[in-house]
């Protein structure tokens, strides 16, 4: 939905606010015309309902005011001395229009002083309820959202079984464009495995479908940073075209929102307006090898020849703590390991070679972006290609057009048609292109074992989500299995071994509670 579309609907809405209240507005004291002005109405509103004025707010931030409005009506019509349960269950089931049955059928009188205290212990334990779930939604949606680490891509800096907190506020938190979605879950229900917001994935009627019709234009709220090169950045897969995200056609229009394709977490080795390059399986920017934060630990597949010996299981699991690795019949192991790892490992007498695997230059892999055979690109040695920066311009043509194609059709939303050699956007012959936004260029640390941008380019800045700063939780085996107590509570980036905060944190935690009982007591006596 555009932005005149949205404002259409809101004026839609006002309007019925307008038709449903303004006899209550009167009854109230007010004027008629007050409950025809928006904005000012939902102020007027919260003074008739002995509420805050700072409720206004909430009603226009998405997603929450989706409970914020359950709350209005059952507010309001108590405010004229409808409060029985019966008259509660009515005005949400029929979304509110039960309140034009009290404004032209009945003869109620409106209660100026009424008490804000609920009439009972389960209307008090609603209430709290209520409120409790508006102000996790506002965090989770704007500030911070917690985030569990599901594959070793970012291997080593990053674990699986890492419970993040990511901050919104970082990078400016994006306002969702669904609109319609339970909160605080992402694409899927838990247990009941359904889609956990309305959208209609039929490629073919994507754009005429209603419900699509009520997505949010993309919008950010101003954020106080931007992406740093080699930050770790949760995003959303950009390829996310089919329930597996394994299984992708990169041709292939969205089946989801923006902001409910799946979550993933790289980091970014390359920014808007860099040139990459991945020369034997290391980054280049600009022609210069990049150098990563001494936290990060990439890693690659070695060959690893013991002649037939076998490597100790204490070296292999608790020292280099490797993951991966298998016996080969010639009395070889392939193992995943950091540069460092496998200078140490090839110190050992029992190791009588190692060599890192490196996929030579020229030896093309049709999967990986752009999907041009002929570039002879492969995950070790790439590129080098132009990363988009907003308000830059590119040739187009036949040989620029495979990487760019994506970004100009499907990110930016353009019209593109290519007849013979000639090039159309929107109509219109182009042999250039400006950049809407910027791009961003993400990848694991376990280089030869991560589905990164390698496969599917690049992503957009719409398509950010945040920056993890904090693990707070750490679990190797299952959650609530094999504790890793010195995770807990340690910070994403920096530099130097990370030190953990969880006894400070425990402390105050403690503390409080401590302090909560004693001003009970207190207050007792």
């Amino acid at each position: 939905m555009t932005a005149i579309q949205w404002l259409i609907f809101i004026l839609i809405i006002q309007v019925i606010h307008f038709l449903g209240t303004w006899k209550l507005y009167v009854k109230a004291g007010r004027q008629v015309w007050e409950a025809a002005i928006p904005i000012y109405n939902a102020i007027v509103l919260m003074k008739i309902i002995n509420r805050s004025k700072w409720w206004v707010i909430l009603l226009f931030i998405p997603i929450v005011n989706l409970f914020m409005f359950p709350v209005i009506w059952i507010e309001t019509i108590r405010s004229f001395g409808k409060k029985s349960r019966l008259d509660s269950a009515l005005v949400i089931l029929t979304l509110g229009f039960y309140i034009y049955y009290i404004n032209y059928f009945t003869d109620v009188e409106y209660i100026k002083d009424r008490s804000l205290k609920p009439n009972s212990a389960f209307g008090d334990w609603v209430s709290s309820i209520a409120f409790a779930i508006i102000a996790a939604t506002t965090v989770h949606t704007y500030i911070m959202q917690p985030y569990t680490i599901p594959s070793s891509s970012l291997e080593k800096s990053l674990l699986i079984g890492d419970f993040l907190f990511v901050s919104k506020f970082h990078y400016g938190a994006r306002v969702p464009m669904t609109t319609v979605a339970l909160p605080m879950v992402h694409d899927t229900i838990p247990v009941l495995n359904k889609k956990s917001y309305l959208f209609s994935d039929n490629f073919e009627k994507k754009e005429t479908s209603w419900l699509n019709k009520l997505q949010l234009p993309y919008m950010r709220i101003p954020g106080f940073q931007k992406i740093k090169r080699n930050e770790i950045v949760v995003f959303n897969q950009p390829a996310d075209t089919l329930l597996d995200m394994n299984d992708f056609q990169p041709d292939r229009n969205y089946y989801k929102p923006i902001d409910k394709k799946t979550n993933l977490v790289k980091r970014c080795v390359g920014i808007a307006g860099d040139s990459l390059s991945i020369v034997n399986g290391y980054v280049h920017i600009n022609g210069k090898r990049t150098e990563l934060p001494d936290r990060a630990k990439p890693q690659w597949y070695f060959d690893v020849n013991t002649e037939g010996k076998s490597l100790s299981e204490n070296l292999l699991v608790n020292k280099l703590k490797v993951r991966e690795g298998g016996r080969l019949q010639d009395g070889n192991y392939v193992l995943n390991l950091t540069d460092e790892d496998a200078a140490k490992l090839s110190r050992k007498p029992s190791v009588k070679g190692i060599k890192k695997r490196i996929t030579p230059k020229g030896q093309g892999e049709s999967a990986l972006f752009p999907h041009v055979d002929n570039l002879g690109w492969n995950g070790d040695n790439y590129g080098p290609l132009y990363i988009p920066k907003k308000g830059a311009t590119v040739k187009l043509d036949k040989e620029s057009l495979p990487f760019y194609k994506r970004v100009i059709s499907e990110y930016e939303r353009n019209n593109l048609t290519v007849n013979g050699d000639e090039i159309y956007i929107n109509g219109q012959l182009a042999t250039d292109y400006t950049f809407k936004q910027d791009y961003y260029w993400m990848m694991g640390d376990n280089r030869q074992n991560s589905l990164d941008a390698r496969y599917w380019g690049f992503v957009p800045f719409d398509h950010v989500v945040g920056k993890p700063v904090l693990i707070w939780m750490s679990y190797d085996g299952g959650i609530f299995r094999n504790p890793r107590w010195e995770r807990f509570f340690t910070t994403v980036h920096g530099e130097g071994v990370a030190t953990s905060y969880r006894y400070l944190v425990f402390g105050i935690v403690i503390g409080w509670i401590v302090y909560s009982n004693f001003r009970k007591k207190k207050k007792k006596a």
